[in-house]
């Protein structure tokens, strides 16, 4: 990739993985290496909060989906819509273009920072979203079911039951490492993963040509 002034672009490293693996956790420890951090979770808080979103929402949901100061719930809003194929489909066709749009606007800024070594797009959706496209790596974060299903049950209070729905509507885990060219694994220690994602990091440095 490069930029209309023949200019290298930074490699943009997108991290994919199941439910619970810890992509927040790779995604951070690559900022501590010296990557722009694309969080699309927090872009999705700044998008739910545009007015016109607003709008469609209780209209499409209604008020129940809001809380008292008038901000929408993401867990009431996630669990009107979870289940219905249609209800999903309908939320993603309003949320996705526009936090991409933020994080293509991200992206973009990064590349033009001299100080940005490279970026990391943290996304729960990234391959489901078609948002690999923005990325010139991907990288597969593994752990064992029974650790990313405690983590997840834990962090956000579902059952087994819940949280097997919810892995089910991903794309398995097999379609999603294969589309990947790295691989970490987060089922030990955290020094463990820090030494494995310092290695890629410098894999792709070193492909790029660039300085680590």
């Amino acid at each position: 990739m490069t930029t209309s002034g023949n200019q290298k672009q930074k490699p943009v490293i997108g991290v994919v993985g199941g439910i619970g693996a810890g992509k927040s956790t790779v995604a951070a420890e690559l900022a501590a290496l010296g990557c722009s951090h694309v969080n699309a979770d927090e872009l999705a808080h700044e998008v739910l909060a545009d007015e016109q979103v607003r709008q469609f929402v209780r209209k499409r949901w209604g008020g129940e989906v809001f809380d008292e100061d008038g901000s929408i719930c993401r867990p009431k809003l996630a669990g009107a819509v979870f289940g219905s194929a249609d209800g999903t489909a309908e939320l993603n066709a309003l949320l996705h273009p526009r936090i991409r749009k933020l994080a293509e606007g991200q992206i973009a800024r990064a590349q033009r920072d001299p100080l940005v070594k490279a970026i990391v797009l943290d996304a729960a959706l990234l391959i489901e979203a078609g948002w690999d496209e923005m990325c010139t790596h991907l990288l597969f974060v593994d752990a064992p079911q029974a650790v990313r299903r405690e983590r997840s049950c834990r962090r956000h209070g579902w059952d087994e039951r819940e949280w097997s729905m919810r892995e089910k509507s991903q794309f398995s885990l097999d379609r999603k490492a294969s589309k990947c060219d790295y691989t970490v694994n987060n089922g030990s220690t955290v020094s463990c993963l820090r030494e494995e994602v310092r290695s890629v990091f410098d894999r792709i440095m070193h492909a790029a040509d660039r300085p680590l």
